[in-house]
């Protein structure tokens, strides 16, 4: 059975454990040499369709892939009576920095999903272009004093979708506004 819980290590878990000739230790290490089968014909039938080897390389192999991948080693465990046999597989860490910025992509587009009207007018119509707030309001039909027009200059700044030409003096006469360009 293979189980990958969200933000958790995927793992194997096994019902009945390894066989007891399989000492612990080259468990943990990956070097499994074992020629005592369970159950000859389950094993032969399995074989047949290609879904095992029967030489006790799978462990082995696990090792080999994660080395080269670069990926940490897996945590094999089993208890004394081998009832179980569990092998967890660490994401690479690589592998998580894409998945953050795969959620960073998603909270972009939802906070872009979150735009009012007006906020997605104000962005259509500074584009490519310098524009001053003035300019906006008459594009819009509205007052540049209006409540609402401040608040969706104000969002739109604040999530980092457009930024001031000269981000020292934001009061300047000369002020304008343009698409930021960590978008």
């Amino acid at each position: 059975m293979c189980l990958f819980p969200k933000g958790l290590t995927p793992w194997l878990q096994n019902h009945p454990g390894p066989d007891k000739s399989i000492r612990k230790k080259d468990l943990e290490s990956g070097k499994i040499i074992s020629r005592r089968y369970r159950n000859r014909r389950i094993g032969e039938f399995l074989k047949e369709l290609k879904l095992t080897e029967g030489r006790s390389t799978g462990i082995p192999k696990i090792f080999k892939a994660l080395k080269e991948n670069g990926s940490p080693a897996p945590i094999i465990a089993t208890d004394e009576d081998r009832t179980y046999f569990l092998i967890e597989i660490k994401i690479h860490e690589l592998f998580l920095g894409q998945e953050e910025a795969q959620e960073e992509v998603q909270e972009e587009a939802q906070d872009k999903k979150e735009l009012s009207e007006i906020e997605e007018r104000i962005l259509e119509f500074i584009s490519n272009d310098e524009v001053s707030k003035e300019e906006i309001a008459d594009y819009l039909k509205i007052k540049k004093t209006s409540g609402n027009f401040k608040k969706a200059m104000k969002k739109l700044k604040e999530k980092g979708y457009i930024e001031y030409i000269i981000p020292e003096k934001p009061t300047s006469k000369y002020q304008k506004y343009r698409i930021s360009k960590k978008n």
